[in-house]
């Protein structure tokens, strides 16, 4: 399993070793004791979800209050996303900076996205199947978003306008500067 820093340092791609032949192949997709040596501190995973989606769909970008904040670690099990991390942690040297890293099946590539970060993903393909663990349980009360497309974070969704497809919830997201409930850079939300 390799951990490979992005420009924000905090955001991790993970690539596991994948063993394959003939038959097939086989991937460990997740090692708690190796991802937390990489880390230096620990992360206990509580819930993973799923989601299915058809090519367009973009999903964020969202974000939990401090007490509810999530690291989430991402992957597609079918299919292609442009995945994307956001730094709200003001005082952050990036804050309002994004990662954008493509997951897909083929790559087996994943996202380690920390607690406070925003997130989202647009889907490339149709049929995409995209999981996700996270280290703190749902809360819609602590639930908040920031609009995808707000000019401030210039985020390349690689998709047209035209072609994406947003829930309710997600077409009227507050921009960027208009969402007070950010994350303070220093503190630790663990």
């Amino acid at each position: 399993m390799n951990f490979i820093r992005t420009e924000i340092p905090d955001v991790v791609v993970v690539e596991p070793t994948v063993h394959g032949d003939d038959r097939g192949y086989f991937v460990e997709t997740f090692r708690q004791d190796k991802l937390e040596k990489f880390l230096g501190f620990k992360v206990d995973f509580c819930q993973d979800n799923e989601s299915k989606s058809s090519k367009g769909v973009l999903r964020g970008l969202h974000y939990q209050l401090s007490q509810a904040a999530q690291t989430k670690l991402v992957r597609v099990i079918q299919g292609k996303v442009l995945d994307v991390a956001v730094d709200i942690r003001k005082g952050s040297p990036t804050f309002g900076k994004s990662v954008a890293v493509e997951l897909s099946s083929e790559n087996k590539r994943q996202l380690l996205v920390p607690r406070g970060f925003a997130h989202g993903f647009v889907v490339l393909e149709d049929d995409t199947v995209f999981a996700y663990k996270v280290d703190n349980y749902y809360s819609p009360e602590n639930d908040r978003g920031i609009a995808f497309d707000d000019k401030e974070l210039d985020i390349d969704w690689i998709l047209s306008h035209s072609q994406l497809k947003l829930s309710a919830k997600d077409k009227i997201q507050p921009k960027f500067s208009e969402t007070d409930d950010l994350f303070e850079y220093g503190v630790n939300y663990y």
